[in-house]
């Protein structure tokens, strides 16, 4: 299985950046993993075809055990997307195969991708039965 962490404009926070790319470097101690900026939702053409989960405030809740149970289920590359300010536009959501609300709550973009990143890892932990989600 590969993950794809696939997010829309350049990440400026210097403090989210290095919380996600430690998370990231733990994912791959389970899974190849791929975190990358995209100038815009087109440039995701470019990669191969995979589930398409989309972060969308409208989309479904899921917990930290519902997360690990899809990538157990998924049986398939994943590729997770994080729009920029504006999110994405409509046929952007509607090819998605989930559409998944971290919150009611507005996050920032960079914010969301470190929430994000750390389900990912705490997913697998799950499914590993690792003590880190207790």
């Amino acid at each position: 299985m590969k993950l794809y962490l696939l997010y829309i404009g350049k990440p400026r926070n210097r403090e989210a950046n290095l919380l996600a790319e430690g998370y990231a470097r733990r994912i791959e101690r389970y899974c190849r993993f791929e975190m990358r900026s995209l100038k815009d939702e087109r440039a995701v053409k470019n990669y191969p075809r995979t589930a398409k989960v989309v972060l969308d405030p409208a989309g479904t809740p899921m917990g930290s055990r519902d997360l690990a149970a899809f990538l157990e289920k998924t049986g398939r590359d994943v590729a997770f997307f994080v729009g920029g300010a504006d999110g994405f536009s409509p046929s952007f959501l509607k090819d998605a195969d989930l559409r998944l609300s971290l919150s009611k709550m507005t996050l920032p973009h960079e914010l969301a991708r470190v929430v994000l990143v750390e389900q990912i890892y705490r997913a697998f932990t799950i499914l590993r039965n690792h003590p880190y989600p207790r």
